[in-house]
C-alpha cells in the first residue's frame, strides 16, 4: 500500500478520536494474537514496523511450546519478526466504542515476509490462480456455539434447527451482530440456531481474493468480544459437547475470470450444469482430498465430527449434502457456486482457501477428469463412482495423507509444513497422554480438548 493509504488511517485516527490500534495477526492455528499500542505511535510503529516475537509460528491454540519445532526459531536465535500493517485491513471497532482500531499485519524476517505465514500462503495461491488467468470469490460458513461465560452452558437446553422460539430468545445478541459487523466489512446475510442447544450460525456475503478470509478472521474476533460484553462465550472449538452436534465450516466459493466480472463456474449447456474449468478445479479438489484433511480439519478434537452430515468419501453431487462438493447451480451463472462441506469451524481460514486454491489450480494445470456426481446419498457404496477416495477420520491418517501428497505439501511450503505436523503430532501426544493417564490412575485430563481448544478457538 503506498502512502495515501497510510494518511487516510492516520486522518480517521485523528478525526474520529481514537485512542488505541491493536496490531493483529492470526496464528498457525487461526487464533487472533495482537499487541495494542497508542494512536499516538501508530505512524512510527507502521513505519519502522512492530517487533513481534515468532511464537506465534510454533506454538499450539494456548501458546504451548511445541516441541518438533523449536528448531525454527532456534535457527533465528528465539528472536523477533517485524511485522508492518495491511493498510486495506484497518477498521475501528465499533463494540469498543469506536476508540479502538484493527489492523491486520504482514510479519517480517530481514525484510521478507514469512513464506509460512498463513496468510502469506493464502496470498501466493491467490497470486499463483491470478497467473492462470482466475479469480476466486469465497465465504466461510461458521457455525459456532454460544454458552453462559461463567458457567459454560448452552444459552438454551435444546437445539432444534432454525425454530423461532430459540431464535427469539438471541434478539439482543442477534441485533448487536447485525448492527455491528457491516461495519467492520463483514456483511450479514442470515442469522440461524442450528441442531445444537445453543448452537447458532451467522452467514455473511463471499468477497475476492484475500479479503475472504480476512472477513473470516474478522468475524470470528467480532463474535467472540461481542458475545462476552453480553455475558456469553462463543467457541468455534469443532465438538465442544461431545453428545451434540460438532461446528463445520463450509467453504463456498465461485471461479471468476481476473476482472472479477465474468462467472466461470456455471455452463447451462454442459451435462454436469458445470464448465470445464470449474470441473476441472473440483477434480483437483476431489483429488486431493485425502491430503486436505489435516488442513481442513486440524485438531484432534475434529475428527469427533464425523457423523451423518459430515463428508465421509470425496464426492461431488448437485445440491447433495451427503457429499464432500455440494454443487448449487441457478439460472444466474453469478450465483453459482461449489461448498466444499468438509471444513471445521476450528480450521484456520487462511489455510482453508490456500489448500482449497492449490488443489483446484492441479486439476486445471492437468485437465483432471471429473467423476461422475453422486445421485442419492454418498454414504451408500453403491452410489460410488469406482475409485472413490474415503477421507481420513482420525489425525494419525490424515498427517500421513498430507506428507503423501506432494503437490499440497509443495504449495504450502517446507517451513510451514514442518511446523505445522509438528503441531499436529503435539495434540495426538497430548490426547495419547491423557488416555494414558485415565487409565493408570483415573486423574486424567479428559476435558484437555477443552483446555486446549475451547476458549482460543
Amino acid at each position: 500500500m503506498d502512502m495515501m493509504d497510510q494518511a487516510k488511517v492516520l486522518e480517521l485516527l485523528e478525526n474520529r478520536e481514537v485512542n488505541l490500534v491493536r496490531f493483529e495477526l492470526s496464528d498457525m492455528h487461526g487464533v487472533p494474537r495482537c499487541k495494542t499500542i497508542p494512536t499516538s505511535l501508530f505512524k512510527k510503529k507502521a513505519n519502522e514496523g512492530l517487533n513481534f516475537g515468532l511464537g506465534f509460528m510454533n506454538k499450539d491454540p494456548g501458546y504451548n511450546i511445541v516441541h518438533g519445532s523449536k528448531e525454527y526459531l532456534e535457527k533465528r536465535n528465539f528472536g523477533d519478526c517485524v511485522c508492518f500493517p495491511e493498510y486495506n485491513t484497518f477498521t475501528l471497532l465499533p463494540w469498543c466504542g469506536n476508540t479502538t482500531g484493527r489492523v491486520l499485519l504482514e510479519p517480517r524476517l530481514e525484510g521478507i515476509p514469512i513464506a509460512a505465514y498463513p496468510r502469506n500462503i493464502a496470498k501466493r495461491q491467490l497470486d499463483r490462480l491470478k497467473n492462470l488467468g482466475y479469480s476466486l470469490l469465497s465465504a466461510h460458513e461458521h457455525e459456532f456455539y454460544l454458552v453462559d461465560k461463567e458457567t459454560r452452558k448452552p444459552i438454551y437446553d435444546i437445539g432444534n434447527l432454525r425454530a423461532t422460539s430459540n431464535n427469539f430468545q438471541l434478539g439482543k445478541f442477534y441485533n448487536e451482530i447485525a448492527k455491528q459487523l457491516p461495519k467492520v466489512g463483514v456483511e450479514i446475510e442470515t442469522l440461524e440456531t442450528g441442531c445444537g442447544a445453543g448452537q447458532l450460525q451467522v452467514t455473511y456475503r463471499p468477497a475476492f481474493g484475500i479479503r475472504a478470509p480476512d472477513n473470516a478472521h474478522t468475524y470470528k474476533i467480532s463474535i467472540k468480544e461481542i458475545a462476552y460484553q453480553q455475558g456469553y462465550m462463543a467457541t468455534f472449538m469443532t465438538k465442544p459437547f461431545f453428545d451434540d452436534e460438532s461446528n463445520g465450516a463450509h467453504f463456498c466459493h465461485s471461479l471468476w475470470d481476473v476482472t472479477e466480472k465474468i462467472p466461470l463456474t456455471h455452463d447451462p449447456d454442459d451435462p454436469t450444469g458445470l464448465s470445464q474449468v470449474a470441473q476441472h478445479w473440483m477434480a483437483g479438489i476431489l483429488k486431493h482430498a485425502p491430503g486436505l484433511a489435516l488442513l481442513l480439519t486440524p485438531t484432534v478434537n475434529c475428527f469427533r465430527r464425523y457423523d451423518f452430515t459430515t463428508p465421509v468419501n470425496a464426492t461431488w453431487g448437485i445440491d447433495n449434502r451427503s457429499c464432500y462438493l455440494r454443487v448449487k447451480l441457478r439460472d444466474d451463472a453469478k450465483n453459482a457456486y461449489m461448498e466444499n462441506r468438509a471444513s471445521s469451524s476450528a480450521s484456520n481460514p487462511y489455510l482453508t482457501l490456500a489448500a482449497t486454491v492449490a488443489a483446484g489450480i492441479d486439476g486445471i494445470q492437468h485437465k483432471l477428469a471429473l467423476p461422475k456426481g453422486v445421485s442419492g446419498s454418498a454414504y451408500n457404496n453403491m452410489n460410488l463412482p469406482l475409485g472413490t477416495s474415503m477421507i481420513p477420520h482420525n489425525m494419525k491418517d490424515a498427517l500421513k495423507a498430507f506428507l503423501d501428497d506432494e503437490v499440497i505439501c509443495k504449495s504450502m511450503g517446507e517451513d510451514f509444513v514442518k511446523l505445522f505436523t509438528a503441531a499436529k503430532m503435539h495434540e495426538m501426544e497430548l490426547e495419547e497422554k491423557a488416555k494414558r493417564e485415565a487409565k493408570v490412575n483415573g486423574d486424567g485430563d479428559s476435558d484437555w480438548e477443552h483446555t486446549l481448544y475451547f476458549e482460543s478457538m
